[in-house]
């Protein structure tokens, strides 16, 4: 990500629920009407992920919301987006998933000298106790900045 982005929406979840690696921008094939829509209202990607067919790239579950002008040439919500990769990066990744148990995610959504960019990483889930140890990281990390504003 460079010094001209500005983010849309970053899956905060995905930093919860998974261990993240190999972070990687991806372009997406979006329509008019959703290009618009991202641009006034944002968009979700809670619940998305990442699938390989036939040596191409999907997002699925990301919600962009309907763009009021667009009337009878709106489009699907979460409908299946195509997601822009080179070959070698596509094999990689297949080959990481097929391999090691892991998953892909969409992390963040943003704007990049004006075309929509999507941010996805391998993630691989959390154990129960994984996640008891971030989020005890993140209470000692909150009580130190507490403490810190008050002397």
């Amino acid at each position: 990500m460079d010094s001209t982005s500005k983010t849309i929406a970053t899956n905060r979840k995905a930093y919860f629920e998974y261990f993240l690696s190999d972070a990687l921008e991806a372009g997406i094939v979006l329509s008019g009407s959703e290009i618009k829509s991202i641009r006034q209202n944002g968009c979700s990607l809670q619940d998305s992920y990442v699938v390989i067919r036939n040596q191409e790239v999907y997002l699925l579950g990301m919600h962009i919301a309907p763009y009021a002008q667009a009337n009878l040439f709106n489009h699907d919500p979460t409908r299946t987006r195509k997601l822009l990769l080179h070959e070698k990066e596509i094999r990689k990744y297949a080959q990481k998933v097929k391999e090691k148990g892991f998953t892909i995610i969409a992390t963040k959504v943003y704007f990049s000298r004006g075309k929509v960019k999507v941010e996805i990483a391998l993630a691989k889930g959390k154990k129960l106790y994984d996640k008891r140890e971030t989020q005890k990281k993140k209470d000692l990390a909150r009580e130190n900045e507490k403490i810190g504003r008050i002397k």
